[in-house]
């Protein structure tokens, strides 16, 4: 995957049983580096992306954005994130922002032959936040709407010192037949952008379609 910013393009991957994912990223979105063959090749891709995102900044605030880029790998990793993307925009005046994640995990063993139901009514359960089920082009889907809160490092805030951020989220997961659950959140700290990132996330959603490995269209049954 490419780390420029791009038009509207054809994203996707491909999971257990050759199944693969398709999606529509919208124009304007700058894309995390997920293939290098080391770290210090990571580093240098990081930075590169600094340099485009911020190219009016000096060389040291490019580097600390690479640095913060960086220290989201291992939690990336752990929650199988494959793609991660952000996009930047002015809405009312107001410079907003927003990240787009899509991964691939696990489906609960206990889910059985309802998993969107089984994983709205855990969602419910864990309270986190407000939780809907939809039919989408590719298959039965669950939502999720809430906030979160964060901290920033202190070394990245100007104070010095550790700042909390509340982020407003949508996840969006699918649950396909190789017992896998496709997910996608779109998540922003600037409340202004809201509305115009949901309705953006809403459109990347819709795009999703799955194929098996002969390139023939899939619809999860539900």
């Amino acid at each position: 995957m490419t780390t420029d910013t791009v038009g509207e393009a054809q994203r996707g991957l491909t999971g257990s049983d050759g199944v693969e994912v398709r999606w529509i990223m919208p124009e304007g979105f700058f894309e995390l580096p997920f293939e290098a063959d080391d770290l210090d090749e990571l580093a240098d891709k990081l930075v590169e992306l600094a340099k485009r995102t911020l190219p009016r900044a000096d060389e040291e605030v490019q580097l600390e954005w690479a640095a913060m880029c960086a220290a989201n790998y291992d939690e990336f990793i752990e929650a199988g994130v494959q793609y991660a993307g952000f996009v930047t925009t002015e809405v009312d005046d107001v410079r907003c922002t927003a990240t787009v994640n899509v991964s691939l995990m696990d489906l609960d063993e206990r889910a059985g032959k309802d998993p969107a139901g089984f994983i709205a009514t855990t969602m419910r359960h864990l309270e986190l936040g407000q939780v809907g089920e939809v039919q989408l082009p590719c298959g039965p889907a669950v939502t999720c709407v809430g906030n979160r809160s964060s901290r920033i490092d202190g070394s990245l805030t100007q104070s010095g010192r550790d700042e909390p951020i509340w982020t407003s989220f949508i996840q969006v997961q699918i649950p396909l037949t190789n017992g896998t659950v496709l997910l996608l959140e779109m998540g922003t700290p600037t409340i202004e952008g809201w509305d115009v990132f949901s309705a953006m996330f809403a459109g990347v959603v819709k795009s999703v379609r799955f194929f098996d490995p002969h390139g023939a269209p899939l619809v999860m049954p539900g």
